[in-house]
């Protein structure tokens, strides 16, 4: 318990530098947001006290000291404000992440279960049958096909099965023109049939990890005693494989989850602007082009947040899957 609660303070103190680096970065970038939005709706004719009281409404006064503006950053934060959009004035950024936030942890959810699900049993399996052909074929090519970037393995995608094939639609999130959101048959197979090719780049792209981390921890406990004792006890070849020597050697990828997760959210974030796909990454790729300050701190935090929250609950699970770890920290 001392343990976790040891690894909570400290993921607090990260997500506290997380703010704080969210905060400040954006005030060190050229512009300002005032300006960006006077820009973009072509405003003439605006007074000095209209100008300064929309740098009050961003939180980027001159007047206030940079220390209070931080502090009333992060009691904003506290009581769920992120401020107003730029791009989509007067529209709450809190407003625009939680409609893009939903297709992003689909996207990304599914697209991690898949990876780890079928790497870690294709690593299971050539481990088992190591120095068969497909213990030398799988893994140099699943591992060339990681080194491809998500945008180029993205447009490969799209123009195979999306353009000559015409399997797949290439763009956003469901059919916009023929189907109404809801929770309908219709709704929901479009969604799946939009994110195919989506998640399909994400799960290339990663799968390489988990099959690589799985068949080296594979071999590696297949060489261990009670490995050896329980088949030369004569049990069962599929009891050995799951229940004495995969179950111990999943312990590494459980550890390695939250760095996949990671990754998988960096890669989202490039897949989504290929695919016009309505997550963050896409909400994030407009802030920036529309020069939406608060749009984009939002992004980030959230990206933060997240990342952060699924490198603790991996500590969770890995401890609970782990006695020793329990007993050796508590």
């Amino acid at each position: 318990m001392r343990y976790l609660l040891r690894r909570m303070g400290f993921y607090l103190v990260a997500l506290w530098a997380a703010v704080t680096f969210n905060f400040i970065i954006p005030r060190l970038m050229p512009g300002n947001p005032a300006l960006a939005y006077l820009a973009k709706i072509h405003a003439q004719n605006v007074t000095t006290a209209q100008y300064l009281a929309m740098q009050q409404e961003f939180g980027v006064d001159p007047n206030v000291p940079i220390w209070k503006q931080y502090f009333d950053y992060v009691n904003a934060l506290l009581h769920g404000q992120l401020g107003i959009s730029i791009s989509q004035f007067p529209s709450q950024v809190s407003t625009i992440l939680s409609q893009s936030l939903p297709w992003t942890i689909g996207l990304v959810g599914t697209a991690v279960f898949l990876s780890f699900l079928v790497g870690t049993l294709i690593g299971m399996l050539i481990a088992w049958r190591r120095g068969s052909w497909y213990d030398t074929a799988v893994p140099p090519i699943l591992t060339f096909l990681s080194a491809v970037p998500y945008f180029w393995m993205a447009l490969a995608l799209i123009y195979v099965f999306g353009v000559n094939l015409n399997w797949f639609p290439t763009d956003s999130g469901y059919d916009v023109f023929n189907v109404s959101p809801g929770w309908n048959t219709d709704f929901i197979g479009s969604v799946a049939q939009h994110a195919f090719l989506p998640v399909i780049t994400l799960v290339i792209g990663t799968l390489a990890g988990w099959v690589l981390t799985m068949r080296n921890t594979m071999i590696t406990t297949l060489s261990e005693d009670y490995v050896l004792m329980a088949q030369a006890k004569g049990l069962p070849e599929r009891r050995v494989m799951f229940n004495y020597a995969a179950r111990n050697a999943i312990l590494p990828s459980v550890t390695s989850f939250s760095i996949s997760l990671g990754l998988v959210v960096s890669g989202s974030l490039l897949t989504e602007i290929v695919f016009n796909y309505p997550g963050i990454g896409f909400a994030l790729y407009n802030a920036v082009q529309g020069d939406d300050y608060p749009l984009v701190e939002g992004c980030f935090l959230v990206i933060a947040l997240a990342v952060l929250s699924a490198n603790f609950l991996s500590e969770l699970v890995y401890t609970f899957l782990d006695p020793r770890v329990r007993q050796g920290r508590s």
